[in-house]
């Protein structure tokens, strides 16, 4: 009897010993341990003289107010779905201009002139967008698979987005390797410059069938002309715009203070890439304008209170476009206090554009709970070839723009952001704790007058 008493108890030790080590060797720790919640706000605003709209000359006044937020979801112990909503509004000087015209019509109008924003629809529009992730994390968490889908919608635009990649971690995580593809498949809702679009609608009768009828054109000297016609403008085939990307990333860790990667991206893209309402003016053809003739002579000067230049055509682009920009970071651990970030990036696409952009960046712990980052990015382009000023194309030219976003150019950003950081979460609202706070600020300038400033505040919160 005892012996079968010590035997049970010999079983059943080894049994519990099994368990513990079991259990010692199928544990593992979460990807994500909680439910955690992005809140991110942003106001944006730039000016400029040159724009796109007007064919390269007007303001580029535009103030955009933009809203996101992030919900980060475990789904078990290696899967995690996030899901970011995002809503932006703005209002621009330019687009509206698509249509400087009163709404009831060119002559309810007192000054058209691109210098000022009409009282068009197209003044202002609203943009919703929704995007979800989905990753799974092998037991060993050396292997990250991810799939992703979105969709974006404004007034003239729709977009549709997915895709996937996959990491993996070696060498003790201190080795990573990415790669990663994309597909965005979207649509435009064509919208032109109203005088191109009284024309497509009429033809060469439109002075006297559409809005335009009755209406005084202006030559160059101010006199009443009959002579208009845009002629070179046709509507668009197609209204698709596709792009792919393939994307291939490598991370090493180089010594306890040295961490580097490296980069490269494959685009393409194919479809409508010129944007349907940018007008272009022709140097070898004449001019005409609608307005008060006096503001001709500085027609391309902020003292133009009241003329504006009908079109001669709109931007006309490529149909496909292939980019590779390749690059790298390099970030250096200075001491417990100061981390340096820096950044590398060399641009290039089949339409005559180089670009390089080079930053920094230096996170300061001023404290246990708050961070400062100073930072600075600089960037230069050469033009494209497709580009030219106002009145600088001439009409025998295959393809065309004045956007300024095209031409040669260099940028300069400096800004500063604040990082508050409490790992116990100790302020609470509800459920959610909250985990940071993050606030940046920045101003952006670019050598052919154009200058815009940033402001982002961004709260984490984890649900407990």
């Amino acid at each position: 009897m005892k012996k079968i008493i010590f035997v049970l108890a010999l079983l059943i030790n080894m049994a519990a010993i099994a368990q513990v080590k079991d259990s010692t060797t199928t544990f593992k720790k979460r990807v994500l341990e909680n439910t955690e919640v992005d809140l991110l706000l942003s106001y944006y605003n730039q000016d400029g003289e040159h724009s796109a709209v007007g064919g390269g000359t007007g303001s580029e006044k535009l103030s955009d107010i933009a809203s996101n937020i992030v919900v980060a979801l475990p789904l078990n112990d290696d899967d995690v779905l996030t899901f970011d909503v995002g809503v932006s509004a703005y209002t621009s000087a330019s687009s509206s201009n698509i249509n400087p015209y009163d709404a009831s019509g060119v002559s309810g109008t007192a000054s058209p002139t691109p210098w000022q924003a009409s009282s068009g629809a197209s003044q202002s529009d609203q943009l919703a967008s929704i995007s979800a992730n989905y990753s799974h994390n092998s037991d060993d968490r050396n292997n990250i698979w991810n799939a992703d889908v979105s969709f974006s919608n404004e007034y003239d635009y729709t977009s549709v987005g997915f895709g996937g990649g996959f990491t993996k971690l070696f060498n003790d995580k201190n080795t990573e390797i990415s790669i990663k593809a994309n597909a965005y498949l979207d649509q435009w809702r064509p919208i032109y410059p109203t005088e191109l679009n009284e024309y497509a609608k009429y033809g060469a009768n439109f002075k006297n069938t559409g809005i335009f009828s009755g209406v005084p054109i202006l030559d160059q000297n101010g006199a009443t002309s009959n002579a208009y016609l845009p002629s070179a403008f046709e509507t668009y085939g197609k209204s698709n715009r596709n792009s792919y990307s393939a994307s291939f990333s490598f991370s090493q860790i180089l010594t306890k203070k040295i961490q580097m990667s490296i980069f490269m991206d494959i685009l393409h893209q194919e479809g409508l890439l010129g944007t349907p309402y940018q007008r272009v003016y022709f140097a070898d053809k004449a001019n005409f304008y609608i307005g008060q003739s006096q503001y001709i002579p500085v027609y391309s000067t902020s003292e133009n209170k009241g003329v504006y230049q009908l079109a001669d055509d709109k931007e006309r682009l490529p149909s496909t476009r292939f980019k590779i920009p390749i690059g790298a970071r390099l970030n250096f651990y200075i001491n417990e206090y100061v981390v340096a970030r820096t950044y590398y990036r060399y641009y290039q696409d089949n339409w005559g554009i180089q670009a390089h952009t080079a930053s920094i960046e230096l996170p300061i712990k001023i404290s246990s709970s708050f961070t400062a980052y100073p930072m600075f990015r600089y960037y230069t382009q050469t033009a494209s070839d497709y580009f030219a000023p106002y009145e600088k194309h001439l009409s025998t030219e295959n393809y065309y723009t004045s956007d300024y976003d095209l031409s040669k150019f260099n940028s300069s950003q400096y800004g500063l952001g604040f990082t508050y950081t409490d790992i116990f979460t100790r302020a609470k609202i509800f459920a959610l704790g909250l985990k940071s706070i993050d606030l940046r600020l920045n101003h952006y300038s670019r050598s052919d007058g154009l200058s815009a400033n940033i402001a982002s505040l961004g709260f984490k919160f984890v649900l407990e």
